[in-house]
């Protein structure tokens, strides 16, 4: 006898399906700014000569659910009838009892439907076997076109590389970009020229980038705060910056360390892992070793350490950058550098003080938003995206290096003041050395007067961007459909 009767989950999926009875109520869930995220996958699913399942994972808070609810209004509108759409969350303690198959049986016993179904699954991963039964879906329901969302991305992608290959996509939101933040809040554009990069702009002249820059000083409170609140939408359109830091702190980032970690993973010390995220807040930003977070966290094992590091990247809580070689000169190996996901995150967490006027505390909050854009700049491309710090010297370090095929890019984070960096800095020494293959390089200052090619003498021209510049022009390209063209 099942625990669950079909009349519960009738009444759950009633309470989730309120377009079946009032069309218009999905305009109460779909906002009306829509991430580059929605446009694409609303794209595979509807693709009309390559059938995928779409996936959308991402850390909680990220917009997953709206960006489905944003697609059921789309085909509501498009004339699609509300009783072919179907949602549910797994995170719903019935629905968490049933399986795929038997949630679809229910569903279409409800009503009388022809056509193609449209079904929406949110939190996929909290149902047993969920990557079995959407194979099954996929392989003998021609009629049915799915997507899913989950927020730990590596369990989904195991699924996806088990069972899912050539049957679904998985597509990885970020916190949103400064300029998402921006379109969010409706604020004015600055006006810039048509697709316009970071790299277009060493061809400028200083008068045409002093202009430039000009430009985005309307900007500059709300890219602190962006860099206080981050990128989840809800939090942004807040009126309550301290709430929504609370929020932060609970929603994201407790339920998903002592609930989704937890539930996902063999994680046999909860305290051990809250003691590890704190350590990589306050130490993030910095070269990452295994041996000494065990000697400092309760003189625990490497290897413990090691399977919650896994826990925390597969949660999408944290960014782990891989070091990399660059031309001739010899790199660190095998330590990684911690970024949290979100420098909001961070700030929620350590509770800081006045942060925005604490220049080293500043430069990790917006080293950890460039590489966060970098990252999501590049998602789905071939480029590799790490950090190089030379071996004999490891003082001598660039904070991202991104590797492609025919280029490779620096970009090293000077947030302060005087950006001025000496002859010996590790950028301008690979920039001066042909066999780098360096193909760009930017250095990223704070003042929105720092900009334009610096004085050093170097094969590859070194340039100055102001960080609120650099992230919008990036976050700008990305949603144009410019993304991996730096």
């Amino acid at each position: 006898m099942s625990i669950v009767s079909d009349e519960q989950v009738i009444k759950v999926l009633r309470q989730y399906n309120p377009w079946w009875r009032t069309p218009y109520a999905i305009k109460e869930e779909s906002k009306p700014q829509k991430r580059l995220a929605y446009y694409e996958a609303l794209k595979m699913l509807n693709h009309e000569s390559i059938r995928r399942f779409v996936v959308l994972s991402g850390a909680r808070r990220v917009g997953k659910t709206t960006i489905m609810y944003q697609m059921i209004d789309h085909l509501i509108d498009e004339g699609v009838s509300v009783k072919n759409i179907l949602y549910v969350s797994f995170d719903n303690p019935i629905i968490k009892l049933m399986d795929v198959e038997s949630i679809l049986s229910i569903y279409e016993a409800m009503y009388p439907i022809e056509g193609t179904r449209y079904v929406f699954l949110d939190e996929i991963q909290y149902t047993e076997n969920w990557e079995l039964w959407m194979k099954v879906i996929y392989d003998s329901r021609k009629d049915i076109r799915l997507a899913a969302t989950g927020s730990a991305s590596p369990v989904l992608e195991k699924g996806a590389a088990d069972s899912g290959t050539g049957r679904w996509s998985i597509l990885k939101i970020p916190t949103m970009s400064f300029y998402e933040y921006c379109r969010l809040l409706q604020l004015d554009d600055p006006v810039l020229p048509d697709f316009l990069c970071p790299s277009k702009l060493a061809e400028m002249s200083n008068a045409q980038l002093g202009d430039l820059m000009n430009r985005f000083m309307p900007l500059v409170n709300h890219f602190n705060r962006y860099l206080m609140i981050g990128g989840f939408p809800e939090l942004v359109l807040s009126d309550d910056d301290m709430y929504a830091q609370r929020m932060l702190r609970e929603d994201v980032v407790d339920k998903v360390i002592k609930r989704d970690v937890l539930s996902l993973f063999n994680i046999r010390s909860p305290l051990l892992m809250e003691k590890l995220f704190l350590y990589l807040c306050m130490n993030s930003t910095e070269i990452f070793s295994a041996t000494t977070a065990a000697k400092e966290l309760e003189n625990t094992s490497v290897s413990t350490i090691e399977s919650y590091i896994d826990a925390l990247e597969m949660s999408n809580l944290i960014y782990l950058a891989r070091p990399m070689n660059v031309g001739r000169k010899g790199a660190l190996k095998g330590k990684p550098k911690i970024f949290i996901s979100d420098a909001a995150i961070r700030n929620a967490v350590l509770m800081i003080d006045d942060v925005l006027s604490d220049e080293k505390e500043l430069g990790a909050m917006v080293e950890t938003a460039v590489y966060k854009h970098i990252t999501s700049f590049y998602q789905g491309s071939t480029a590799q995206v790490g950090y190089f710090r030379k071996a004999k010297d490891n003082q001598k370090e660039v904070d991202v290096v991104v590797e492609l095929p025919r280029e490779k890019i620096l970009c090293e984070v000077k947030y302060r003041n005087n950006s001025h960096i000496p002859q010996s800095d590790a950028i301008v020494e690979l920039c001066r050395d042909e066999s780098s293959g360096i193909s760009h390089a930017f250095l990223i200052t704070k003042r929105l007067d720092d900009f334009g090619i610096t004085a050093h003498d170097t094969k590859v021209p070194i340039m100055k961007i102001p960080a609120i510049a650099f992230l919008y022009l990036l976050g700008k390209s990305e949603a144009e459909g410019q993304n991996g063209k730096m």
